[in-house]
């Protein structure tokens, strides 16, 4: 196969100086810049790797400073130690990451003098995910609404007629069919949307508060003064505890866990896009082998077009 004559006769692939420990490792202290991110991907059956790249390459060639295997940070930590020396450790100026516990613990041990950036998009996916959670527990108990009134019609010998509403929904329809709607602002709403939003509304004004706390988080963003950003996020803090949401309270909670790096992103207002660009690299060229048979020789490949 053409593979194979590859592997083993066209490219350099026998003499790579990280062949030996490629499925556990790899790194390229070369690649150091003053911004990385740092994040999590998966090769093939649900392994992970820890994955460190260079903002400043702009996803090409000099991207790629580390891929671990594992998400353990002491692992992580005692690799990255062992493979980059201190002097280019301490070049990075500025880590962005997500809320993961592991992925801080590595940054704050491995680049000490970084400041750590908590990105916006995982803070805002926590309340749309809230929200839509929501949804699913309303939908649920429409569903056995109307397995209730099937059940009773077939008691007293009637024929089930479900509750129509004024857009042709069932209330177990407009909650199902409402999810994207709830993704969106209400400016980018279609016309059949903005019925149906009221509709939903009226049924569940809880609803309707969830819907603009998710917003209003994300409006926060939009705003330029750090300062005025944390009396913001304050008010938004405070509204959660008036309104009472479970599923909101735990993401006040983690973003009063998180909120130095989450402010920090109003220094610089930067996300770790670059890492998911990245993840996304990877895994099309795992779609482009038809998943990853031999890791070592995925990993260098990726080493050649990203390394």
């Amino acid at each position: 196969m053409l593979e194979e004559q590859y592997v083993s006769h066209l490219s350099d692939y026998t003499t790579w100086d990280q062949l030996s420990h490629a499925e556990d490792h790899i790194v390229f202290p070369e690649n150091i810049g003053p911004y990385l991110t740092i994040d999590e991907t998966s090769l093939s059956q649900g392994e992970l790797y820890t994955i460190i790249t260079n903002k400043e390459a702009n996803g090409r060639k000099g991207s790629l400073v580390a891929m671990i295997k594992g998400v353990d940070s002491e692992r992580v930590r005692s690799i990255l130690y062992r493979k980059i020396p201190v002097e280019q450790r301490r070049i990075v100026k500025e880590v962005t990451l997500d809320m993961a516990a592991n992925m801080e613990q590595i940054v704050r041990k491995t680049f000490t003098r970084a400041t750590l950036v908590t990105d916006r998009f995982h803070v805002q996916k926590l309340a749309y995910d809230a929200l839509q959670q929501m949804r699913i527990e309303y939908r649920w108990q429409a569903l056995e609404q109307e397995n209730n009134e099937i059940e009773l019609s077939k008691q007293v010998g009637e024929t089930f007629k479900p509750d129509v509403l004024e857009n042709g929904d069932t209330p177990k329809q407009l909650l199902a069919r409402s999810r994207y709607l709830l993704f969106k602002r209400k400016d980018c709403w279609t016309p059949s949307q903005v019925h149906r939003a009221e509709i939903l509304f009226q049924r569940y004004p809880r609803l309707e508060q969830a819907y603009n706390l998710a917003q209003n988080l994300g409006h926060i963003y939009s705003i330029k003064d750090k300062g005025i950003a944390y009396t913001k996020l304050a008010q938004w803090y405070n509204r959660v505890e008036e309104l009472s949401f479970k599923s909101f309270h735990t993401i006040s909670r983690t973003i009063q866990n998180h909120y130095e790096t989450i402010l920090n992103y109003f220094d610089k207002r930067s996300t770790n896009a670059a890492a998911e660009s990245f993840n996304a690299k990877v895994k099309a060229l795992r779609s482009q082998f038809r998943g990853v048979r031999n890791v070592s020789f995925f990993l260098y490949r990726l080493s050649k077009i990203y390394a």
